[in-house]
């Protein structure tokens, strides 16, 4: 499945490449491009995760009335999420998509070639076999082989060059291999600082919804749906910066500019919700 995305992720970025001809901005449009498609999915995750707060209180009186009866406090919350019209583990199914996502644009970024450009594996082997033979043998364990084929053949033949600089920065650069080069940590700083500015704005979104619900003489606790959300909230970053310090720059810049996006759409949509709502109590 993850191949199949990586392949189909590939058409699409190697179409915006052969307009712009330059791999950093088609990552940009090609972030804005698959953001934009997944909007509806956007719109009805943060619906869930604003419905999901709102409605805990009542999980807390059926877990207070029914303590110590597991399966009935197991049956009354169901009948609940029923009586809301909400699935639980919707949550879940959004986590699954991002993990899919990551994992299509890491198989993506680190075989373009494969990927994008659609080379025949028998020209890659070609000319990894090549640089391999260049090299001492104790350094022919190459981490990504095509992305040494870009460098190092690309001006030979232009079937296998990438444009990858950008703004000053070369995107075919890995971090962990380039680690007296402070510019290799540019775009994984940045998108570390994404990723708290957009964990403050979910969080504060979240405490804005239980506000409203003291506001009603309510007290709401997180449930265990609610915590597993909060702490995939942390391990997706998490994960996501370990793998960016040992893969080529073009996927930590596919993601900050995805977290840039995300940022932007997660206000647009919950001001939308809000306006919605308050259009339907007048």
């Amino acid at each position: 499945m993850i191949a199949f995305f990586a392949n189909l992720f590939g058409y699409i970025l190697n179409w915006i490449y052969s307009i712009v001809a330059n791999y950093g901005l088609a990552i940009i449009i090609f972030s804005v491009v698959l953001k934009i498609i997944l909007i509806p999915l956007s719109i009805k995750q943060q619906k869930t995760m604003k419905k999901s707060t709102e409605i805990q209180e009542k999980v807390k009186a059926i877990q207070d009335k029914y303590e110590g009866n597991l399966e009935k406090i197991n049956q009354e919350t169901m009948n609940l999420y029923k009586s809301e019209k909400m699935n639980p583990f919707s949550g879940c199914f959004s986590a699954i998509i991002q993990i899919i996502l990551l994992f299509a644009m890491f198989y993506l970024v680190r075989s373009p070639l494969t990927h994008m450009k659609k080379i025949e594996p028998e020209v890659i082997d070609k000319y990894v076999n090549e640089i391999k033979e260049e090299l001492p043998e104790n350094e022919r364990n190459l981490a990504y082989p095509e992305i040494s084929v870009i460098k190092e053949k690309g001006s030979e033949d232009e079937n296998v060059y990438i444009n990858m600089e950008f703004l000053g920065l070369d995107l075919s650069n890995v971090p962990s291999q380039e680690l007296s080069n402070p510019k290799v940590y540019i775009i994984p700083a940045l998108y570390v600082i994404s990723s708290l500015i957009s964990m403050k704005i979910t969080t504060k979104m979240t405490k804005k919804n239980k506000e409203k619900g003291k506001d009603n003489g309510e007290k709401t606790e997180l449930d265990a749906v609610e915590q597993a959300n909060k702490n995939m909230m942390w391990f997706m970053p998490i994960m996501s910066v370990s793998i960016s310090l040992v893969a080529p720059l073009g996927l930590a810049l596919y993601w900050l500019i995805n977290n840039i996006l995300m940022i932007i759409e997660r206000i647009c949509i919950n001001k939308y919700i809000e306006f919605k709502e308050e259009k339907s109590n007048a």
